[in-house]
C-alpha cells in the first residue's frame, strides 16, 4: 500500500493546493462541489448532487453492506492579512483531500470493495447544519459504518500520531431578547431597565451548578441595549448565550436550568425574556466496534506506539448528528496529528501536509478492515446457522 501511496503523492498535494486556494463558505461551496464531482466521475464513481444545496456523494460497488467516508467542505469567513475572505482555517481542505486520496489510492491498488463504498462530501459543517441536511436527503440510510477525519492541533496530537476517536462536546447558541419599560433617566423607578435585567441574568447564570466531573459552561457572549440617546432607561436588549457540555445529557441539564433562571429573573424584574434556539451541535457518540477497527488500521499504518487514546475536546462537530439521529449507524472520527499551529480557526493556521498521506493510509486501511471484518462475521453466522439447523 505504501508504494501506491507514494505514486499518488504529487496528485494528492495538487488536489490540496487547489482546494486550499479556492475556499468557499457554508452553503456556497458551488465550485468545490463541481470539482469533487468531476474528480469522482474520473475515478469511476456514481455521483449524486442536489438541486437545493451543495455537497456531493459518490459510490462504487454494490451489495447490502455499505461503508462510507465523510469529509466537510466549507471554509470559514475571517480576516486574513487585513482582508475579509473565505479561508480554510479548520482543515476541511485537508479532510476532502484525504477522503479523495482514498478513492485514488484504491484505484491505483486495483482494490474493489466487496460491498458498497460511499464517499460523502458534506457542506456547511461550520453552520452545524450540513449533516442534518444530508440526513434529510437520506444519503446514509443504507450505510452500516461511517468514518470521518479531523486534523488535531499540536496541543492534542503531534505529527506522526493518530487517534481512533474524537470525543467532541455538545454546543448550543441561544439568542435572547429582553423587553422592559422605557423611562426618563431621571425617573428610573418608572421603568424596567433592560441592562439591569441582563446583568442579573449574567449573575444568576454563574450560579448554575452541574456535575463537576463533566466539563460544562454557560456564558453570555453578546449583549446590546440602548441607542443614541443616553438619557433614556433602555426598554429593550438582545443577547447571545454560548452553552458547552461534554455530554448530551449534561447539555440537557444546562438548558433546563437556563430556562428556570430566565423565568426567575423575568419574575423578579417584571420583564419579558424570550429565548430562541440558535446553532446546536450534539456531543460525540462513538461506536466501540468502529473505534476498534480504526485502531487496528492505525497500528498497521504507523505502529502501536503512535496510536493515541481517544481525543477529548470541548470543540464541536456536526458529524455526530449522524450517530445521534441514527443510533444503528456505527461511526467514529480519525484524529490526525500533523503539528497543526497556531490552532484551529486561526487565520494563519498551518500544518505538516506530508501527514495527509498518513491520514489516507489509515482511512484506506479502515475501509478495507471494515469490509474484511463484515465478511468474517458473515461466514461465522453461516457456520453457526449450519450447525444449529
Amino acid at each position: 500500500m505504501k508504494n501506491a501511496i507514494a505514486s499518488i503523492q504529487q496528485e494528492v498535494f495538487e488536489v490540496f493546493d487547489h482546494l486550499h486556494q479556492h475556499p468557499e463558505i457554508s452553503w456556497e461551496e458551488f465550485k468545490t462541489t463541481e470539482f469533487l464531482k468531476q474528480q469522482l466521475i474520473q475515478e469511476g464513481y456514481r455521483v449524486q448532487t442536489f438541486s437545493d444545496c451543495t455537497g456531493v456523494v459518490g459510490e462504487i460497488g454494490n451489495g447490502s453492506f455499505t461503508v462510507a467516508l465523510r469529509a466537510d467542505m466549507d471554509a470559514l469567513w475571517q480576516e486574513v492579512n487585513g482582508t475579509w475572505r473565505a479561508n480554510h482555517a479548520c482543515g476541511h481542505d485537508a479532510h476532502m483531500t484525504m477522503v479523495l486520496g482514498v478513492v485514488k489510492l484504491f484505484n491505483r491498488m486495483g482494490y474493489r470493495p466487496p460491498g458498497k463504498l460511499k464517499i460523502l462530501f458534506q457542506p456547511a459543517e461550520e453552520k452545524g447544519a450540513g449533516a442534518l441536511k444530508m440526513l434529510e436527503k437520506g444519503v446514509v440510510d443504507d450505510v452500516d459504518f461511517l468514518y470521518g477525519v479531523h486534523l488535531r492541533p499540536i496541543q492534542e496530537l503531534r505529527s506522526g500520531y493518530a487517534s481512533p476517536a474524537i470525543l467532541h462536546g455538545a454546543a448550543q447558541l441561544i439568542e435572547g431578547e429582553i423587553k422592559g419599560i422605557a423611562a426618563h433617566a431621571a425617573r428610573p423607578h418608572l421603568g424596567i431597565n433592560a441592562i439591569e435585567v441582563g446583568s442579573a441574568l449574567v449573575q444568576e447564570l454563574s450560579k448554575i451548578h452541574i456535575d463537576p466531573q463533566v466539563p460544562a459552561s454557560i456564558k453570555m457572549t453578546r449583549f446590546h441595549a440602548g441607542e443614541k440617546s443616553a438619557n433614556i432607561i433602555p426598554d429593550y436588549a438582545t443577547f447571545t448565550l454560548d452553552l458547552r457540555a461534554q455530554t448530551n445529557e449534561v447539555m440537557g441539564e444546562l438548558v433546563e436550568q437556563l430556562h428556570n433562571v430566565t423565568k426567575g429573573v423575568s419574575f423578579i424584574y417584571g420583564a419579558d425574556i424570550h429565548l430562541h434556539q440558535g446553532v446546536r451541535i450534539v456531543a460525540a457518540q462513538v461506536n466501540e466496534e468502529a473505534q476498534q477497527i480504526m485502531e487496528r488500521a492505525i497500528v498497521a499504518a504507523i505502529g502501536k506506539e503512535k496510536c493515541a487514546p481517544p481525543v477529548v475536546t470541548s470543540g464541536g462537530e456536526d458529524f455526530h448528528f449522524y450517530s445521534v439521529t441514527k443510533p444503528e449507524l456505527k461511526t467514529t472520527m480519525l484524529g490526525l496529528g500533523c503539528d497543526l499551529t497556531p490552532g484551529l480557526h486561526h487565520p494563519e493556521m498551518t500544518f505538516r501536509r506530508e501527514d495527509l498521506l498518513i491520514g489516507i493510509e489509515i482511512l484506506a486501511r479502515t475501509v478495507i478492515e471494515t469490509f474484511n471484518n463484515a465478511q468474517q462475521q458473515g461466514e461465522k453466522n453461516v457456520e453457526h446457522f449450519a450447525k444449529n439447523n
